[in-house]
């Protein structure tokens, strides 16, 4: 129910896609493989890759990449002696591969492209800092499809029923009815409207009187307890909300390029 955070977008290399690709010619190479040598620009693609995942560049990280892209280069020659680039399965495979490198190439070029200056960064802050609100809540609940067991289930705990139990025999959420229904500390807007409106109106302890209804099923409610909110500083959660408005903006482009495209 809480909102994911856009992943940093990273171009990787692809597995040599065809002889000719693999003899591309560069100012130095790595290794030489039977003659079709492997380009210092491959390396240089990997080591980048690797750095942005937070492993350090250095000898020792080089010496392996380079075995790996030798290896890779015999493998990738044997495929092709065994005409294994015609098999139409492989054909398919190698054209996704293909796309998904363009498609990212494409966003990181747009990121580049598109930086968000620090005003409208400022904006979204304190958008968000609203829409989160002043509070934190720390609630549990039961989760079910339709509203009439809902009922029951409310009428259940009026009667001193155990909400770890029932959360546990009857919630559908499988993220929390293993742990009696509770969800971790959070403020109502990280949730789905309904149900954070609801748990607004609640007092510590209190359960909803009638079931909730959101695009997830019907919930029962149950707020825990309630704490003053500590929202982060501005520099904390800068990259974040960059990522946040870039998600955004590039949903857009894409739309605006659904529109624009012919498709039949």
């Amino acid at each position: 129910m809480r909102c994911k955070k856009f992943s940093q977008l990273i171009i990787v290399s692809v597995f040599s896609l065809t002889a000719a690709a693999s003899q591309a010619q560069s100012a130095t190479a790595v290794a030489k493989v039977n003659g079709v040598e492997i380009p210092q620009s491959r390396l240089e693609l990997m080591v980048k890759a690797n750095v942005m995942q937070g492993q350090p560049d250095g000898p020792e990280m080089r010496r392996a990449l380079r075995e790996n892209l030798i290896s890779e280069e015999i493998i990738a020659q044997e495929a092709l002696k065994n005409k294994l680039d015609q098999d139409s399965e492989v054909i398919a495979q190698l054209e996704l591969a293909r796309q998904s490198v363009l498609v990212r190439a494409y966003q990181a070029d747009y990121i580049l492209n598109n930086a968000v200056s620090d005003d409208t960064l400022m904006k979204e802050y304190e958008i968000l800092k609203v829409q989160m609100g002043d509070s934190e809540y720390k609630a549990r609940h039961i989760l079910v499809e339709n509203e009439d067991e809902a009922k029951g289930i409310i009428a259940a705990l009026k009667k001193k029923g155990d909400f770890a139990k029932l959360a546990a025999e009857k919630s559908i959420d499988d993220g929390s009815k293993n742990e009696g229904g509770e969800l971790n500390w959070s403020p109502s807007g990280a949730y789905v409207r309904p149900f954070a409106e609801a748990l607004a109106k609640l007092q510590k302890g209190q359960l909803t009187d009638e079931p909730v209804h959101t695009s997830f099923g019907w919930h029962v409610i149950e707020l825990i307890d309630i704490r003053p909110m500590e929202i982060p500083p501005f520099e904390e959660v800068k990259d974040n909300i960059q990522q946040r408005i870039l998600q955004r903006e590039f949903a857009a482009v894409v739309q605006e390029l659904r529109g624009q495209a012919k498709v039949e």
